[in-house]
């Protein structure tokens, strides 16, 4: 008898497990077994190997063969296992030394020519070895780079089995023929999910999110609106833009991103695991550092945009948008059950996905902006216009943002049709992105000062009762946020969310607390009533 194991890794959400790749070689009929839960994909692995092996110049086994993955009780999904497969096989059968492949983690499909091909969430898979002690990886060579962001984990990065026995044989390494320049490269054609991409918003902006292109300043006038982006940016608040069709709610969704700070390693490292579980990784760009947008349509179902669907859990829109901006346009026409889901990941700033077989959890801090019209035809708030609304139509489309949902919304502003003066004035740009985004940055390290030694990281993070026990603002400063709560204007969320704002606001202007010109100004954002204070943050300092 003949035995050999190495490991590979099985994806559960964002995280993985360990497992255990055993090949036994016994006298019988030629047969291959492969036990331990696999899916169809993993079953289908049989012929893939045998192909691969042969076809790289080994010699398959004509023995009974048993391949087992431990442990067997979780569940095991996709291609990923070939590589370990092939190396266990090819070291029972004494082609490789068994002792060279105990400690090593094996990562990648096999093609039926040897090669090697990538697989998604590659980087949380070398999380997951790494986290269990291991310190040599084995990945596809074009998603070697993805995985050396692990530290402390040495990888191989391999273009086809061919080479990877050579290299654990101790034996010279072939070279193998890269692929003709100038097409796209057949190896990345399975890590793409299709359906998704650029096209539907589903990605993260990346260097386009620093284009000339997504300038604030071509945002004319809407001096409300620019100082709501400014305060959820710098607070992480999430933000309502209501306005008829051409006043720029999408203009401004769209530059939001690029006013966000970017990405620390830490952040950069989750969100980069997400994408790539999605397989949604920008080609030649292994690391996310800038803010995600995601945009989906407003026929997405509820399984897309919070995550699942049929087999393995995939990520959906809000984990897609984790540390970045998830963009709602058109919302009212979501389904209404599908946006209610957003209140557990709003809150919680995690998504939980139960199924039969498991239990999955996503990152889902995102911020999320909202983008609505205020009546079917667009023109209920347009002065000069008539609406062909009936009012029961005005209030059932507006009804179908849910109150507990608009409750959790921190801004909530009207966006004005741009007139023809403010369109044709002269000097009618308005602060560039790199200003405001200098001042964000500002305020977030204000932030993080005063925040520092606690979990939070941002203003709408803190807890309502930290904040009326810790952070609290001027003397007097809350008394007409106060007298709303009374009169029901707000409830008690949406005086705590006024507070934080009013801190976002502060941090933003230079206070040490926010005043009682702090207050108002949170108050005019959150419930859209005027409060006699400039509306521009520049004003403010």
């Amino acid at each position: 008898m003949a035995f050999a194991r190495t490991c590979s890794v099985a994806l559960v959400g964002v995280e993985g497990v360990v497992v255990e790749v055993q090949a036994d070689l016994e006298p019988g009929v030629a047969a291959f077994t492969l036990v331990g839960l696999p899916d169809k994909s993993l079953t289908e692995s049989r012929d893939r190997v045998r192909a691969a092996v042969v076809n790289s110049g080994g010699e398959w086994p004509q023995k009974k063969l048993t391949v087992g993955l431990s442990p067997a009780s979780v569940p095991k999904a996709g291609s990923g296992f070939d590589l370990a497969v092939a190396c266990a096989v090819l070291g029972a059968s004494e082609r490789i030394d068994p002792r060279v492949l105990a400690d090593i983690v094996m990562i990648g499909e096999l093609g039926l020519d040897g090669r090697v091909r990538p697989v998604r969430g590659i980087l949380p898979a070398v999380f997951a070895a790494a986290d269990a002690g291991y310190e040599q990886v084995v990945v596809p060579e074009c998603a070697a780079a993805e995985a050396s962001l692990v530290p402390g984990v040495s990888v191989l990065g391999v273009r086809s089995l061919r080479q990877l026995i050579a290299v654990l044989a101790d034996e010279p390494v072939p070279d193998e023929a890269p692929d003709d320049q100038g097409r796209p490269d057949p190896l990345l054609a399975g890590l793409r999910v299709p359906g998704t991409g650029a096209a539907t918003g589903m990605h993260s902006i990346g260097a386009a999110q620093h284009d000339h292109d997504h300038d604030l300043a071509d945002v004319v006038g809407q001096i409300s609106a620019r100082t709501a982006v400014e305060v959820a940016a710098a607070g992480g608040h999430h933000l309502f833009l209501e306005g008829p069709p051409g006043a720029g709610k999408t203009m401004l969704a769209e530059r939001l991103p690029a006013v966000l700070p970017r990405l620390t390693r830490e952040d950069s490292l989750e969100v980069t695991a997400v994408h790539s579980v999605a397989g949604l990784l920008p080609p030649g760009k292994p690391l996310i550092d800038v803010a995600p947008y995601c945009a989906p349509h407003h026929s997405a179902t509820m399984q897309s945009l919070v995550g699942g669907g049929p087999g393995v859990a995939r990520p959906g829109a809000v984990s897609l948008a984790h540390r970045g901006v998830l963009f709602l346009d058109e919302a009212p026409e979501f389904h209404s059950q599908t946006l209610d889901a957003l209140r557990q990941p709003l809150e919680a700033g995690h998504v939980v996905i139960a199924r039969s077989a498991g239990v999955v959890r996503f990152p889902a801090r995102f911020l999320m902006v909202l983008a609505a019209n205020p009546c079917p035809c667009g023109r209920f708030s347009l002065r000069d216009s008539l609406c062909e609304c009936p009012p029961s139509a005005i209030r059932r489309y507006q009804s179908r943002l849910s109150g507990p949902l608009l409750d959790r919304v921190d801004l909530r502003v009207e966006v004005d049709p741009v007139t023809r003066a403010q369109l044709t004035a002269p000097g009618a740009r308005g602060e560039s992105t790199a200003t405001v985004a200098d001042r964000v940055r500002q305020a977030r390290e204000r932030t993080a000062a005063r925040l520092a030694g606690t979990p939070w990281r941002t203003n709408s993070e803190v807890p309502g009762r930290e904040l009326r026990t810790r952070y609290h603002a001027v003397a007097g400063a809350m008394d007409e946020a106060e007298r709303n709560l009374e009169r029901g204007v707000l409830t008690a969320r949406g005086i705590d969310r006024v507070l934080r704002v009013a801190w976002t606001v502060a941090d933003l202007v230079g206070h040490d607390r926010p005043d009682a010109t702090d207050v108002a100004l949170a108050l005019q954002l959150r419930t859209g009533v005027p409060r006699g204070v400039p509306m521009a943050i520049g004003a403010l300092t």
